[in-house]
Protein backbone atom coordinates (compact mmCIF):
# COMPACT_ATOMS: atom_id res chain seq x y z
CA UNK A 1 0.00 0.00 0.00
CA UNK A 2 1.55 3.25 -1.48
CA UNK A 3 1.68 6.00 1.56
CA UNK A 4 -0.16 9.43 0.50
CA UNK A 5 1.47 11.94 2.25
CA UNK A 6 -1.24 14.44 4.13
CA UNK A 7 -0.45 17.26 2.38
CA UNK A 8 -1.00 16.02 -0.55
CA UNK A 9 -4.10 14.43 0.16
CA UNK A 10 -5.46 17.71 1.57
CA UNK A 11 -4.03 19.94 -1.53
CA UNK A 12 -6.20 16.91 -3.36
CA UNK A 13 -9.69 17.56 -1.54
CA UNK A 14 -8.74 21.73 -1.98
CA UNK A 15 -8.38 20.99 -5.66
CA UNK A 16 -11.57 19.06 -5.50
CA UNK A 17 -13.51 22.03 -4.22
CA UNK A 18 -12.50 24.75 -6.31
CA UNK A 19 -12.94 22.61 -9.99
CA UNK A 20 -15.87 21.98 -8.15
CA UNK A 21 -16.83 26.09 -7.53
CA UNK A 22 -15.46 26.35 -11.21
CA UNK A 23 -17.95 24.31 -12.60
CA UNK A 24 -21.12 25.62 -10.43
CA UNK A 25 -19.88 29.22 -11.74
CA UNK A 26 -19.70 28.03 -15.39
CA UNK A 27 -23.13 26.27 -15.20
CA UNK A 28 -24.88 29.32 -13.70
CA UNK A 29 -23.26 32.69 -14.44
CA UNK A 30 -25.08 33.34 -17.91
CA UNK A 31 -28.20 32.10 -16.20
CA UNK A 32 -30.83 34.54 -14.84
CA UNK A 33 -32.57 31.98 -12.94
CA UNK A 34 -29.09 30.32 -11.83
CA UNK A 35 -29.55 27.26 -9.53
CA UNK A 36 -33.03 27.29 -9.30
CA UNK A 37 -33.08 25.78 -12.81
CA UNK A 38 -31.66 22.07 -10.64
CA UNK A 39 -34.84 22.50 -8.61
CA UNK A 40 -37.51 23.15 -11.82
CA UNK A 41 -36.42 20.37 -13.60
CA UNK A 42 -37.19 17.14 -11.00
CA UNK A 43 -40.17 19.87 -9.04
CA UNK A 44 -42.58 19.93 -13.11
CA UNK A 45 -41.67 16.02 -13.35
CA UNK A 46 -42.93 15.71 -10.03
CA UNK A 47 -45.93 17.84 -10.77
CA UNK A 48 -46.46 16.07 -14.09
CA UNK A 49 -46.75 12.26 -12.40
CA UNK A 50 -48.32 13.47 -9.58
CA UNK A 51 -51.48 14.94 -11.81
CA UNK A 52 -51.60 12.23 -13.44
CA UNK A 53 -51.14 9.36 -10.22
CA UNK A 54 -53.37 11.15 -8.76
CA UNK A 55 -56.40 13.44 -10.49
CA UNK A 56 -56.62 11.77 -14.40
CA UNK A 57 -55.87 8.09 -12.76
CA UNK A 58 -56.38 6.12 -9.80
CA UNK A 59 -52.89 5.72 -8.18
CA UNK A 60 -52.21 1.63 -7.01
CA UNK A 61 -48.62 2.55 -6.28
CA UNK A 62 -46.51 4.75 -3.73
CA UNK A 63 -48.05 6.19 -0.47
CA UNK A 64 -49.52 9.33 0.51
CA UNK A 65 -48.71 12.43 0.15
CA UNK A 66 -47.42 11.13 -3.33
CA UNK A 67 -46.04 14.26 -3.91
CA UNK A 68 -43.72 13.74 -1.31
CA UNK A 69 -43.49 10.16 -1.94
CA UNK A 70 -41.75 11.26 -5.41
CA UNK A 71 -39.43 14.05 -4.89
CA UNK A 72 -37.74 11.99 -2.10
CA UNK A 73 -36.73 9.43 -4.43
CA UNK A 74 -36.75 11.72 -7.76
CA UNK A 75 -34.51 14.42 -5.96
CA UNK A 76 -31.68 11.74 -5.83
CA UNK A 77 -32.29 10.45 -8.93
CA UNK A 78 -31.62 13.74 -10.63
CA UNK A 79 -28.15 13.92 -8.85
CA UNK A 80 -27.26 10.40 -9.93
CA UNK A 81 -28.61 10.58 -13.79
CA UNK A 82 -26.46 14.17 -14.02
CA UNK A 83 -23.91 13.33 -12.67
CA UNK A 84 -23.46 9.88 -14.42
CA UNK A 85 -24.37 11.66 -17.83
CA UNK A 86 -22.01 14.38 -17.23
CA UNK A 87 -19.28 11.85 -16.80
CA UNK A 88 -19.44 10.56 -20.22
CA UNK A 89 -17.57 13.78 -20.80
CA UNK A 90 -15.39 14.02 -17.85
CA UNK A 91 -12.42 14.15 -19.76
CA UNK A 92 -13.23 15.62 -23.26
CA UNK A 93 -14.08 18.73 -22.19
CA UNK A 94 -11.56 20.00 -20.60
CA UNK A 95 -8.23 17.83 -22.74
CA UNK A 96 -6.17 21.03 -22.03
CA UNK A 97 -6.56 21.38 -18.05
CA UNK A 98 -6.62 17.02 -17.97
CA UNK A 99 -3.16 16.90 -19.92
CA UNK A 100 -1.40 20.01 -18.20
CA UNK A 101 -2.53 20.11 -14.17
CA UNK A 102 -0.77 17.83 -12.37
CA UNK A 103 -3.76 16.56 -10.31
CA UNK A 104 -5.63 12.95 -9.32
CA UNK A 105 -7.22 11.67 -12.32
CA UNK A 106 -10.03 11.04 -10.14
CA UNK A 107 -10.96 14.61 -9.47
CA UNK A 108 -11.91 14.93 -12.53
CA UNK A 109 -14.62 12.56 -11.96
CA UNK A 110 -15.33 13.60 -8.17
CA UNK A 111 -15.93 16.60 -9.27
CA UNK A 112 -18.78 16.59 -11.28
CA UNK A 113 -20.45 13.78 -8.48
CA UNK A 114 -19.34 16.69 -5.95
CA UNK A 115 -21.15 19.37 -7.95
CA UNK A 116 -24.45 17.43 -8.84
CA UNK A 117 -24.59 16.78 -4.88
CA UNK A 118 -24.49 20.61 -4.09
CA UNK A 119 -27.41 20.88 -6.54
CA UNK A 120 -29.16 18.02 -4.85
CA UNK A 121 -28.35 20.10 -1.70
CA UNK A 122 -29.91 22.87 -2.78
CA UNK A 123 -32.75 22.08 -4.02
CA UNK A 124 -33.93 19.93 -0.64
CA UNK A 125 -36.16 23.13 0.45
CA UNK A 126 -38.71 22.24 -2.19
CA UNK A 127 -39.19 18.76 0.01
CA UNK A 128 -39.64 20.47 2.80
CA UNK A 129 -41.70 22.79 1.49
CA UNK A 130 -43.89 20.14 0.30
CA UNK A 131 -43.64 17.97 3.60
CA UNK A 132 -44.99 20.75 5.43
CA UNK A 133 -47.47 21.88 3.03
CA UNK A 134 -48.63 18.42 2.34
CA UNK A 135 -48.95 17.56 6.08
CA UNK A 136 -46.14 14.82 5.62
CA UNK A 137 -45.52 12.65 8.73
CA UNK A 138 -42.11 12.64 9.44
CA UNK A 139 -40.37 9.90 11.57
CA UNK A 140 -36.99 9.32 13.67
CA UNK A 141 -36.07 7.50 10.37
CA UNK A 142 -35.21 10.65 8.59
CA UNK A 143 -31.67 10.35 10.56
CA UNK A 144 -30.61 7.45 7.97
CA UNK A 145 -30.89 10.44 4.95
CA UNK A 146 -27.22 11.36 5.67
CA UNK A 147 -26.38 7.27 4.85
CA UNK A 148 -28.48 7.57 1.60
CA UNK A 149 -26.78 10.61 0.63
CA UNK A 150 -23.46 8.84 1.39
CA UNK A 151 -24.33 5.49 -0.33
CA UNK A 152 -26.02 7.26 -3.98
CA UNK A 153 -22.36 9.25 -3.79
CA UNK A 154 -20.40 6.26 -3.78
CA UNK A 155 -22.50 4.73 -6.20
CA UNK A 156 -22.37 7.39 -8.79
CA UNK A 157 -18.30 7.82 -8.29
CA UNK A 158 -17.88 3.98 -8.99
CA UNK A 159 -20.06 4.49 -11.56
CA UNK A 160 -18.67 7.54 -13.00
CA UNK A 161 -14.83 6.11 -12.65
CA UNK A 162 -16.01 3.08 -14.33
CA UNK A 163 -17.90 5.63 -17.78
CA UNK A 164 -15.23 8.46 -17.89
CA UNK A 165 -12.12 6.73 -18.84
CA UNK A 166 -13.94 3.66 -21.29
CA UNK A 167 -16.07 6.69 -23.03
CA UNK A 168 -12.67 8.08 -24.49
CA UNK A 169 -11.79 4.59 -26.18
CA UNK A 170 -15.74 4.03 -26.92
CA UNK A 171 -17.30 7.09 -27.80
CA UNK A 172 -21.09 5.50 -28.85
CA UNK A 173 -20.83 4.47 -25.48
CA UNK A 174 -21.59 8.64 -24.71
CA UNK A 175 -25.19 7.92 -26.68
CA UNK A 176 -25.72 4.21 -24.94
CA UNK A 177 -25.61 5.41 -21.34
CA UNK A 178 -27.99 7.88 -22.03
CA UNK A 179 -30.25 5.33 -23.57
CA UNK A 180 -29.09 2.91 -20.38
CA UNK A 181 -30.44 6.21 -17.92
CA UNK A 182 -33.36 6.82 -19.45
CA UNK A 183 -34.38 3.04 -19.22
CA UNK A 184 -32.96 2.69 -15.55
CA UNK A 185 -35.56 5.55 -14.26
CA UNK A 186 -38.41 3.45 -14.79
CA UNK A 187 -36.68 0.45 -13.91
CA UNK A 188 -35.89 2.48 -10.61
CA UNK A 189 -38.42 2.50 -7.64
CA UNK A 190 -39.00 6.63 -8.10
CA UNK A 191 -42.72 6.85 -9.22
CA UNK A 192 -43.47 3.58 -7.34
CA UNK A 193 -41.95 1.68 -4.30
CA UNK A 194 -39.77 -1.66 -4.46
CA UNK A 195 -42.97 -3.75 -2.72
CA UNK A 196 -45.39 -2.22 -5.10
CA UNK A 197 -43.78 -4.63 -8.12
CA UNK A 198 -44.97 -8.03 -9.03
CA UNK A 199 -43.82 -10.88 -7.89
CA UNK A 200 -42.08 -11.88 -10.95
CA UNK A 201 -40.20 -8.53 -11.47
CA UNK A 202 -39.05 -8.05 -7.72
CA UNK A 203 -35.89 -9.73 -8.59
CA UNK A 204 -35.61 -6.22 -10.43
CA UNK A 205 -35.52 -4.35 -7.24
CA UNK A 206 -32.66 -6.62 -6.19
CA UNK A 207 -30.10 -5.79 -9.25
CA UNK A 208 -31.14 -2.15 -8.99
CA UNK A 209 -28.51 -0.61 -6.37
CA UNK A 210 -31.01 2.39 -6.27
CA UNK A 211 -33.74 0.47 -4.59
CA UNK A 212 -32.07 0.28 -1.21
CA UNK A 213 -30.90 3.99 -1.49
CA UNK A 214 -34.12 5.49 -2.56
CA UNK A 215 -36.22 3.23 0.64
CA UNK A 216 -33.41 4.85 3.17
CA UNK A 217 -34.35 8.41 1.44
CA UNK A 218 -38.12 7.63 1.84
CA UNK A 219 -37.83 6.21 5.21
CA UNK A 220 -37.88 9.33 7.24
CA UNK A 221 -41.66 9.40 5.70
CA UNK A 222 -42.80 6.88 4.44
CA UNK A 223 -40.86 4.16 7.08
CA UNK A 224 -42.82 1.13 5.26
CA UNK A 225 -40.71 1.55 2.11
CA UNK A 226 -37.62 0.52 4.44
CA UNK A 227 -36.14 -3.02 4.12
CA UNK A 228 -32.76 -3.77 5.79
CA UNK A 229 -32.43 -6.24 3.22
CA UNK A 230 -33.25 -4.74 0.35
CA UNK A 231 -30.66 -2.21 1.47
CA UNK A 232 -27.63 -4.50 2.55
CA UNK A 233 -28.18 -5.47 -1.01
CA UNK A 234 -27.75 -2.04 -2.13
CA UNK A 235 -25.08 -1.39 -0.34
CA UNK A 236 -22.88 -4.50 -1.68
CA UNK A 237 -23.20 -3.58 -4.78
CA UNK A 238 -22.68 -0.16 -4.09
CA UNK A 239 -18.96 -1.22 -3.05
CA UNK A 240 -18.77 -3.65 -5.53
CA UNK A 241 -19.16 -0.52 -8.11
CA UNK A 242 -16.97 1.69 -6.28
CA UNK A 243 -14.05 -1.34 -6.21
CA UNK A 244 -14.87 -2.08 -10.13
CA UNK A 245 -15.03 1.64 -10.87
CA UNK A 246 -11.80 2.03 -9.14
CA UNK A 247 -9.87 -0.93 -11.05
CA UNK A 248 -11.10 0.07 -14.05
CA UNK A 249 -10.00 3.62 -13.76
CA UNK A 250 -6.37 2.79 -12.59
CA UNK A 251 -6.13 0.67 -15.61
CA UNK A 252 -7.54 2.64 -18.24
CA UNK A 253 -6.09 5.99 -16.89
CA UNK A 254 -2.61 5.60 -19.18
CA UNK A 255 -4.46 5.06 -22.31
CA UNK A 256 -7.27 7.94 -21.52
CA UNK A 257 -4.22 10.27 -21.33
CA UNK A 258 -2.21 8.95 -24.39
CA UNK A 259 -5.88 9.31 -26.77
CA UNK A 260 -6.93 12.82 -25.45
Amino acid sequence: MTFVPRSTRSNAWSSLWLLTRRDLKVRYSTSLLGYLWSILDPLLMSLIYWFIFTQVFTRSVGESPYIVFLLTALLPWVWFNGAVSDSTRAFLRDVKLVRSVALPHWIWVGRIVFSKGIEFVLSLPVLVLFAIASGARVGWELVYFPLAVVLLAALTLGIGLIVAPLVVFFRDLERAVKLILRVAFYASPIIYGAADLPAFAQPLAWLNPLSGIFALFRAGFFPDQLDWMLVGASTAMTVLFLGVGAVVFRRTIGGVLKEL
